[in-house]
């Protein structure tokens, strides 16, 4: 016997002392040790690979490419980079990020290095502009994947803060009628959106591996990681888990509506803060970014020939295409990094139905197919003589010839050997350059989001009708009403309303279809969300069927709390919504209406200028000079300071803006939804369509008028100049 008792006693010391060794020795498959089996943590892992497919292509970079090169950081750089890496979720260290950020800035710049090289020992000469330009990409790349992780911890940080008003009112809803952390955070953690339910899920997750031992000690350590961005949010939670410890019901209560006003002040003071900050560098960033650059257009028709053609075309894209937009990506960057979270946009794009039109990358072969044609006749001036000399056509056409002699005197095209055209009638054609890119652009995100918008904008509309509803139902659950009969009685009383149909389906499938109250509303076939997909309307009834359990006056209480809560918030909102509106408005108009215009008039302007130097130089070359400068003293010597060689083509410069205000408008747009509305890519994708569209067009018809009012006016001018 004694023999027996030593070795139980051996085997099951050896078994204590692997289960200390590896404490997550028993974590069974669903995630959970032992017979747990606490809701969202078994597919915590999974749940986190499918969340962020973005991130983690990031991730593999830095762990590939990173690990090439050791970088030993400051101390106080790499706490930075590993703040911000957890705090966007990733599983890279600061070394890797440093490295990834060295190995693209190498690259790139020794590419560029031997390319220059090689065109040189071809005997293409040495291109000192693309050397430039590499140089520049290089360190834009560096820049680029060593600020990466702040990038994607603030648009974490701000998808997470949408979430939080909701999660801290489905808390305090929940633990209204069940005083129970821990299946409060269960339960708000199914019913929120990500991010944040994927944080809650880890705060169980940690739980149940035994890395915590209770769900508040769990919390505590989360939500030290909100304490310099969201205080508000940290003190909500706090107050919630002070009410576990109050023994009288009253007083309780108190403190869980505390809760919620205090997070809901919060968010309020520090989107206040946030608009009075951003108006200074906003103004600044359009005086500096799109006025000063468009304003100074007009002078490199005369810069050009001042210097004797050392400002080409190619440095007119250059400055307008890539360095001046990416001056303009790093001041709104700058401002979008300092925008608080806690308000924005909280539902989740890819619970819609409708989301595989968003992904859908058919649309773009439709606008592209459609835009072709355009792209084809603004790039027509540059692939018309080579069209000319293989057909045997006319190599350019005279104006006089096609009824346009009232534009001048030259050909339709104008070509300048070694330098490009200069004709009125190809720079018309170079509109269409922009305005296919544009239509491209604008096209297939409305195809993207067209649909996607309408069903967000119902559904708002509907919630907005459901929040009355829902204090009628609750009243009717007050009054004793059987939560099966007072859906019919909700109904009669909301004929005419949208949320009539939701209460009616319930109700008929009860009586009709002998469902229960929780098939009837959920069932995934005929369950009234499947014709209402609300997360508002969802959470709502998940509340009902979880608290009617408790009776129904508790029923009652919590719909009546999510009515007042709901309201409360859509005032805030629409406070928040005012206070923004002044920088919203100076944005859009900016970027849609002035921007636009300034820069439509000043291509008119650029044109003129270059016409008149054109034509003047034709009537010296033509015999006519001696009457001008009989009459005029120096046109002769203008027209030798001021050579049409050595001018930028109009083509070209008008194609360069039409492309710069293009990209401002993608790179303001995005700007703006994320002031207004935080990290919101449905909306996003579909303001840059619209805008697109406005901005664009308007661009256009300003350059149009602009080129022929100024045209008319030069040719005039100069007609009357020849006598």
């Amino acid at each position: 016997m004694d023999k027996d008792v030593d070795e139980i006693l051996k085997k099951y010391s050896r078994k204590i002392e692997e289960e200390i060794n590896n404490p997550y020795a028993n974590t069974n498959a669903s995630g959970g040790q032992g017979d747990s089996n606490i809701e969202g943590s078994k597919d915590y892992l999974q749940f986190k690979q499918d969340m962020m497919p973005e991130l983690s292509k990031y991730e593999r970079w830095a762990r590939g490419l990173g690990n090439f090169v050791k970088i030993k950081l400051a101390i106080k750089d790499e706490e930075k980079i590993r703040k911000q890496l957890e705090t966007a979720h990733l599983e890279a260290s600061p070394s890797e990020v440093a490295g990834l950020a060295i190995i693209s800035f190498l690259i790139t710049f020794f590419v560029g290095i031997l390319i220059s090289f090689a065109a040189w020992l071809l005997g293409f000469g040495f291109p000192f502009l693309f050397l430039f330009l590499m140089f520049v990409a290089s360190f834009f790349l560096f820049y680029y994947f060593y600020t990466m992780p702040s990038r994607l911890a603030v648009k974490w940080r701000l998808k997470a803060g949408s979430q939080m008003v909701p999660a801290i009112l489905y808390t305090v809803v929940y633990m209204k009628h069940t005083s129970n952390l821990e299946r409060a955070i269960s339960f708000v953690a199914q019913h929120i959106d990500p991010p944040l339910a994927l944080d809650l899920k880890k705060v169980i997750w940690d739980v149940e591996t035994g890395k915590y031992s209770n769900i508040k000690d769990s919390l505590d350590v989360y939500l030290d990681s909100w304490r310099e961005n969201s205080m508000e949010f940290v003190e909500s939670f706090h107050l919630i888990e002070s009410s576990l410890y109050e023994p009288e019901e009253v007083r309780r209560v108190e403190i869980l509506e505390r809760a919620l006003r205090v997070i809901l002040d919060g968010v309020y003071e520090k989107m206040l803060k946030y608009t009075h900050e951003i108006k200074s560098p906003l103004t600044n960033l359009y005086m500096l970014g799109i006025v000063l650059p468009t304003l100074g257009l007009a002078l490199l028709p005369l810069a050009s020939t001042l210097l004797t053609g050392m400002i080409k075309w190619s440095h007119v894209f250059v400055l307008f295409n890539l360095i001046i937009p990416f001056f303009v990506f790093y001041l709104t960057a700058n401002v979008m990094m300092r925008r608080p979270g806690g308000h924005g946009e909280s539902s989740l794009l890819e619970r819609n139905p409708l989301y595989y039109q968003y992904v859908n990358k058919g649309v773009y072969v439709k606008a592209g197919l459609i835009c072709l044609p355009f792209l084809l006749l603004g790039l027509l001036p540059l692939y018309y003589p080579y069209l000319a000399n293989l057909v045997g056509w006319q190599t350019d056409i005279p104006l006089s010839s096609i009824g346009m002699g009232l534009f001048g005197t030259g050909d339709f095209f104008g070509y300048i050997k070694g330098n490009g055209p200069f004709g009125f009638g190809a720079l018309i054609l170079s509109l269409f350059v922009p305005f296919s890119i544009a239509m491209f652009f604008a096209l297939s995100f409305s195809l993207r989001t067209k649909e996607l918008i309408k069903t967000r904008d119902q559904s708002r509309e509907l919630e907005k009708e459901f929040n009355n509803s829902l204090f009628s139902l609750a009243n009717r659950l007050g009054d004793g009403t059987p939560a099966e009969l007072a859906f019919s009685k909700v109904a009669e009383s909301s004929k005419g309303q949208k949320t009539e149909n939701f209460f009616r389906i319930v109700h008929t499938n009860i009586q009709s279809m002998g469902m229960g109250l929780e098939e009837a509303i959920f069932s995934p076939k005929r369950g009234a969300l499947v014709y209402y997909p609300s997360n508002l309307i969802a959470i709502s009834m998940r509340i009902l069927i979880e608290s009617v359990k408790k009776g129904l006056k508790v029923a009652a209480q919590s719909l009546m709390s999510i009515s007042e809560y709901v309201r409360n918030i859509e005032k805030i909102n629409e406070r928040l919504r005012d206070l923004l509106a002044d920088v919203v408005s100076d944005m859009k108009s900016n970027m849609t209406f002035l921007a636009p215009l300034l820069a439509g008039i000043v291509v008119g302007l650029a044109a003129m200028i270059t016409g008149i130097l054109g034509q003047l130089n034709a009537m010296v070359g033509e015999g006519l000079g001696e009457t001008s400068i009989a009459d005029f003293g120096n046109v002769l010597s203008i027209t030798s300071l001021f050579d049409i060689v050595y001018m930028i083509p109009p083509y070209f410069m008008q194609v360069a803006i039409g492309i710069y205000i293009v990209e401002i408008i993608f790179i303001l747009t995005g700007t703006l939804v994320v002031v207004d509305a935080g990290e919101d890519k449905l909306r996003k994708t579909h303001e840059i369509g619209r805008n697109l569209i406005r901005g664009s067009i308007l661009y256009l018809i300003t350059a149009l008028i602009s080129i022929v009012a100024l045209s008319l006016l030069a040719s005039v001018a100069l007609g009357g100049l020849a006598g």
